[in-house]
């Protein structure tokens, strides 16, 4: 759970409010996060109450897929039973392969993460982005909703009335030639200091409302604590759990992407009625 005793009352606060069911009923989620600095991991039910303490393991240094998948598995033995698994990646996910990850090791492009994970663990597994994770966990399913993560790099997300974009904004040339990853990533809040951070993320904001024209923007990831200044009305600062209730989400999502029944059957072609041959002339 979050490390501000606050912030995980609160949490807990909520997911009790949440749930209509009872601890345990329905199947149990392991919710990963794959960061650039940490792995984390807990078990979650149906509606997203926690049923064991998240776990958090190092990222290993050159965090190739054979080591993350290793910490996955430590942190899986650790977390007890669970029926499937979600995983938010920091990196470009399509159909279940990861096309960048930037801020781990070698080995990532065109890689089949889900479908590795699913082989290993022998259960069904969904695989997005994480700051998609954290956003499908956040929004409301209303209006144009940004969200953004700053952490050891910029995640970024667009839900156009609940329909989830992913978008990379991190890449994305910002400030004197500088990327917002440059200017607003773990080593730029280190190497400028709280302060000038804090103002480069007023200057990102105002960007991002003329480019988006967002009818509200959430903030999440580790370095949203440091936010030191106002922020405007339609501007939120969101807790990391909302990563963790984002790992059920991406499930209920699944199920809506499902085609429904019959839909998915190819239409049966109708038989062409036999026709008499025409009467010869004269007859």
């Amino acid at each position: 759970m979050a490390d501000d005793p606050v912030e995980r009352a609160e949490y807990a606060e909520r997911m009790q409010q949440n749930s209509k069911t009872d601890a345990g009923t329905g199947p149990r989620t392991l919710a990963v996060d794959i960061g650039g600095t940490g792995i984390k991991a807990m078990v979650l039910d149906a509606k997203g109450t926690p049923l064991s303490d998240r776990k958090k393991i190092e990222t290993p240094k050159n965090a190739t897929p054979k080591k993350v998948i290793g910490v996955i598995k430590d942190l899986a033995t650790e977390a007890g039973d669970f029926d499937r698994i979600s995983v938010g990646f920091p990196g470009v996910i399509k159909d279940g392969h990861v096309f960048t990850a930037a801020n781990l090791g070698k080995g990532w492009v065109d890689y089949p993460l889900e479908a590795e994970l699913a082989k290993k663990f022998k259960l069904p597994v969904r695989l997005a982005n994480d700051a998609d994770v954290q956003g499908l966990g956040c929004t409301t399913g209303r209006g144009d909703e940004l969200v953004i993560t700053l952490g050891t790099g910029f995640g970024s997300v667009l839900f156009v009335d609940g329909h989830r974009i992913h978008l990379e904004l991190g890449h994305h040339p910002f400030h004197k030639g500088k990327t917002y990853e440059d200017e607003l990533g773990h080593k730029a809040l280190k190497k400028k200091g709280v302060k000038k951070w804090n103002r480069m993320l007023r200057e990102a904001i105002d960007d991002l409302a003329r480019a988006f024209n967002y009818d509200h923007l959430y903030i999440g990831g580790g370095s949203a604590a440091k936010i030191s200044f106002k922020l405007p009305p339609n501007v939120s600062a969101i807790s990391n759990e909302d990563g963790i209730l984002g790992g059920i989400k991406l499930w209920e999502e699944a199920g809506k992407l499902k085609p429904p029944a019959g839909l998915a059957a190819k239409p049966k072609e109708k038989k062409a009625a036999a026709k008499k041959p025409a009467p010869e002339a004269g007859r």
